[in-house]
């Protein structure tokens, strides 16, 4: 057995007293209590606007915000941002792959996709999408400077949902291609030169290796892009696209000639919407945290510890008195 460590004694043998613990004063904080009651009474003064205010019409927000029109609206703002998303995403991983290849031609194409996209407004692109069948009546396939051998008809090809997503899809094609290029460059080099020398394939080490300790840095900025592409669908009126929460929520706004009532019922499903989005987000960036984003420590308390100490301290005393 371990002899149990004795305590501490003086030059003429007896046990020295137990060392007196400090009266630390916590320190004062008062510019925290400052700043919480001028946000508590920004917050009461808010909350009193909110409920006595008669210019927001509350009654006609409960009346409107389970509408047809505007449930609907929901639903295609929600089609539009996982279409756009998908195409986004799905070509962002292309050029990404292009702005690191080898090959000069790919790294231009990357190039400039990414700096006409990112260079041009969304609601111009839109627009443009919108005419497209003013610029081109018709698309065919046939030989160059040939015959033709079928033609179609671009407004029956483009009509207004293919050209909100594609304007949207193609626009947030060129921002996720950089934070893809970011999340695969922040993976170290030598992942890639041990799993060569292990005989793995390019494709397999960048579906086991490289992309699932990229996907750390990659997934909040496009959880953040996508939430984003949620409030910018807001924008296909541009096209013009008439079925989407904002257009509904001002439509019904122009016949009652009500717009606030209506711009809160907007604004709560958009942030209903975010909100669910952000928890997704959460979740998504916690699973692939694993084992890098550790949870911080709990801060030392000096009293608590102190206490533990003296504690310590006086059973050491005791049982080297009862030896």
């Amino acid at each position: 057995m371990q002899a149990p460590d004795l305590p501490a004694t003086d030059r003429s043998g007896h046990a020295a007293p137990a060392p007196e613990l400090i009266n630390a004063v916590p320190v004062r904080h008062p510019g925290r209590w400052v700043g919480a009651a001028i946000i508590f009474l920004f917050l009461a003064q808010l909350c009193q606007s909110l409920v006595t205010n008669p210019n927001f019409r509350w009654d006609i927000v409960g009346t409107y915000i389970m509408d047809v029109l505007v449930i609907q609206g929901i639903g295609w703002t929600l089609l539009l941002t996982v279409l756009s998303m998908v195409l986004a995403v799905s070509l962002a991983i292309l050029l990404a792959f292009m702005r690191q290849s080898d090959n000069p031609l790919f790294r231009c194409v990357s190039w400039f996709w990414v700096w006409f996209f990112r260079g041009t407004p969304v609601y111009t692109q839109l627009v443009l999408w919108g005419l497209v069948s003013v610029l081109y009546p018709k698309v065919s396939v046939g030989v160059p400077f040939g015959p033709e051998l079928f033609h179609f008809s671009t407004q029956d090809l483009v009509t207004a949902g293919v050209a909100a997503v594609l304007g949207l899809g193609l626009n947030e094609s060129a921002y996720l291609a950089e934070i893809f290029r970011a999340g695969l460059k922040s993976v170290d080099g030598g992942q890639m030169e041990a799993a060569e020398a292990l005989g793995m394939r390019k494709s397999k080490i960048m579906w086991r290796i490289i992309l699932p300790q990229a996907m750390r840095v990659i997934v909040p900025p496009t959880g953040n892009e996508t939430i984003g592409m949620l409030k910018t669908t807001s924008l296909v009126l541009a096209v013009p696209f008439t079925l989407d929460l904002t257009f509904a929520t001002n439509g019904i706004a122009n016949r009652t000639y009500l717009p606030i009532p209506l711009l809160i019922v907007a604004a709560f499903w958009y942030l209903v919407i975010t909100s669910l989005l952000m928890v997704g987000q959460f979740y998504i960036e916690r699973h692939f945290g694993k084992g890098v984003d550790n949870l911080v420590q709990a801060p030392v308390k000096a009293s608590q510890t102190a206490a533990r100490a003296a504690k310590g301290a006086h059973a050491r005393k005791e049982e080297g008195e009862g030896l």
